[in-house]
């Protein structure tokens, strides 16, 4: 399975003939967006976290769920 097909089809029919001859290196090079979109993942990720780790310290679980329960008996 080293060698390619001696002779591309000259139109691919079927779904996966087009993603395998869809020039995929020549788009991530040539456009801005796939290597900003990485450098963003990178930056976003740890601050989604710590945001993530803050909002669910048990704190700030223990505050909501008392904030819950006076809603609910004021409502009632």
């Amino acid at each position: 399975m080293t060698d390619a097909p001696g002779r591309p089809m000259k139109f691919p029919y079927t779904f996966t003939a087009k993603v395998a001859q869809f020039p995929f290196k020549f788009h991530v090079q040539n456009q801005w967006i796939w290597r900003y979109w990485m450098i963003g993942i990178a930056v976003s990720v740890p601050v989604f976290y710590k945001i993530h780790k803050m909002a669910n310290s048990p704190e700030n679980v223990s505050k909501w769920a008392e904030i819950r329960r006076k809603e609910a008996a004021g409502h009632h």
